[in-house]
């Protein structure tokens, strides 16, 4: 296969995959030296009886792995935990650990942990969640984003990141290209369910109480890993089973995910592990990545690379401090090629826009708000895996958008089908450039007396109050605030060619316990207007699916929905972890 060819493969492959005080969890003073360290995160949630640590434990990676950073040999998640529960995560009622999606890092269950923990406390039993970064998340250079949001002003992380200005003797050293990540060829299917095997055992050795307590699951792409983890034997003794996957957990949870070994529930694609694969197709890709013929990370030229997933981030800081004002997007962050592409993507009206440029961004009064909107809500962000339902544009004349796709595809027979890769939501957007300052209207702010009911083309609203689920101010806190961010800059390109070969010998000799994934119940919790609801019911465990839920809304749905309604993901997922 000639290169091009695999590096298209390797890339289109991972798109279609579907981001207070505390009491250290183990006994005695945490510090460095002991190989865990637990600090504080101060948080402005307005949920303020759930504390938020940040744990590091050192799992040095094996030396196979190549050279890498030191920092890569820590491993990291978020704990919270209700301020009136045990210290000691061994005394929690339940610890739901979750692994993140694709291109996603733990601050993204920020919402739902919290919510979660706050449903369970309410019946006077205490959950924790852990949230896990993967290692790859080590590469990433927050410094700017934890400077911007201490000195409440997003030009201190701009300035860092696009103009050279110094923080605390730092300086950023640039986004890392393909040749500067190379221990991440071997950083894969296998060291990724290893890490969370290794972090378990350290945190909790007595494998009886994990098997009692832990609840294990994930987001989208996490749904897939946990599936994994259940049938995998990490002591290489098929015949032992005390250190199989499904025997470190109590029940599984998928978060419009589901718990499998394939990602066809996500993609709509067929298994391609259907065919047994005898390993050459595997050692052809893992040469590839060595010698990095083959991308490393999953990376496009615009859209998708680790600048635009840390712009999620600046974007989040802005909307935090100062949500309407104007944009500091676009008033402030520089130009460049992969940025203009970009907006140009993501902020043109039809194709004649997208290929003149002209009206850009910048000829628009929009605030930190609008611009974080136009970014993820499900009514401007083409791609379904980054869609969330946060409200709509106001404040001016707003119009179709039929760019990169039609506003509406579910009208288009030809397009009904790319749905699962596009979403259902209509496309709008402000078409009033050198006009008036474009807000935000918030979820709950949609249906309300004054809101003018924006309507495209052929009459139709383009949202309404039931299919609007997600506070933008909790959005924007999510992706800025963490010490683990919400997004994965550098997501490694061999952990989704590993499960698209996991039938080769260099994976199937691991994933022996094929029962794992029936051995313990199972909830599903899916978005209505998500990634798995189209292909098909998940076989496995209760499914509960919530209406109008795009798919980062099972993440960062607001706990208090509009019209009365419960938030239907963290009130299942704290009954069914309760039940266990």
């Amino acid at each position: 296969m000639q290169r091009s060819r695999l590096v298209r493969r390797a890339v289109v492959v991972a798109l279609v995959a579907g981001s207070a005080a505390v009491v250290p969890a183990a006994a005695g003073p945490a510090h460095a030296d002991t190989g865990r360290v637990e600090t504080p995160v101060s948080t402005s949630s307005p949920i303020s009886s759930v504390v938020e640590s940040v744990v590091r434990v050192k799992v040095p990676l094996p030396a196979s792995a190549g050279p890498h950073p030191q920092a890569c040999d820590w491993l990291s998640y978020l704990r919270f935990r209700h301020a009136n529960g045990p210290a000691r995560s061994a005394g929690a009622d339940k610890i739901l650990i979750a692994q993140p999606g694709i291109l996603e890092g733990a601050g993204a269950f920020d919402s739902l942990a919290r919510d979660t923990i706050v449903q369970a406390a309410g019946s006077g039993r205490y959950l924790e969640f852990w949230a896990l970064d993967r290692r790859s998340n080590c590469l990433e250079d927050s410094t700017g984003l934890r400077a911007g949001l201490a000195a409440r002003d997003p030009h201190v992380a701009i300035d860092y990141y696009y103009r050279h200005k110094e923080i605390d003797g730092r300086t950023f050293a640039g986004y890392l290209g393909n040749g500067q990540v190379g221990w991440l060829a071997r950083v894969g299917l296998e060291q990724t369910v290893r890490d969370q095997y290794d972090l378990m055992v350290a945190e909790l050795p007595d494998q009886g109480l994990r098997k009692q307590k832990v609840l294990c699951g994930g987001h989208s792409l996490g749904g897939v890993l946990t599936g994994f983890f259940a049938e995998w034997d990490f002591d290489g003794n098929p015949a032992t089973v005390a250190d199989a996957g499904y025997n470190q957990c109590s029940g599984y949870f998928a978060l419009d995910s589901t718990i499998a070994t394939s990602l066809s529930d996500l993609n709509g694609l067929r298994s391609t592990q259907m065919v047994p694969d005898p390993g050459i197709g595997y050692v052809a890709m893992q040469a590839g990545l060595d010698t990095g013929l083959l991308p490393r990370t999953i990376s496009l030229p615009a859209l998708i690379n680790a600048e635009t997933m840390n712009v999620l981030g600046l974007a989040g800081l802005a909307a935090t401090v100062n949500p309407g004002g104007r944009s500091d997007l676009v008033t402030y962050l520089p130009s460049n090629v992969n940025l203009d592409t970009t907006q140009r993507l993501l902020f043109s009206k039809d194709h004649l826009t997208f290929l003149t440029g002209t009206p850009s961004t910048k000829d628009f009064n929009l605030t930190n708000q609008v611009a974080l909107g136009a970014l993820l809500d499900d009514n401007s962000q083409p791609l379904a895996f980054l869609q969330t339902s946060a409200g709509f544009f106001d404040g001016g004349r707003i119009v179709d958008k039929d760019f990169p796709v039609p506003y509406d595809v579910t009208r288009v027979a030809e397009l009904r089908q790319l749905q699962g890769q596009f979403g259902t939501s209509r496309k709008a957007i402000p078409d009033s450039p050198h006009g008036p300052l474009y807000t935000w209207r918030n979820y709950n702010r949609v249906g309300a007396p004054d809101d003018p009911a924006y309507a495209g083309r052929d009459g139709a609203p383009f949202t309404t109050e039931a299919r609007e689920v997600t506070d933008i101010q909790e959005l924007a806190r999510s992706l800025s605030e963490h010490p683990l961010d919400f997004t994965e800059h550098y997501f490694p390109t061999k952990l989704v060619t590993d499960i698209y070969q996991a039938s080769s010998p260099q994976i199937s000799r691991h994933v022996v316990h094929t029962g794992g994934i029936e051995a313990n119940p199972t909830i599903n919790l899916l978005g209505g207007e998500g990634l798995v609801v189209g292909n098909g019911t998940p076989a496995h465990g209760t499914t509960v699916i919530a209406p109008g839920y795009h798919h980062l809304d099972v993440l960062t749905a607001a706990p208090d929905q509009n019209g009365g309604r419960p938030e239907l993901v963290s009130v299942n997922l704290a009954a069914f972890a309760l039940s266990r």
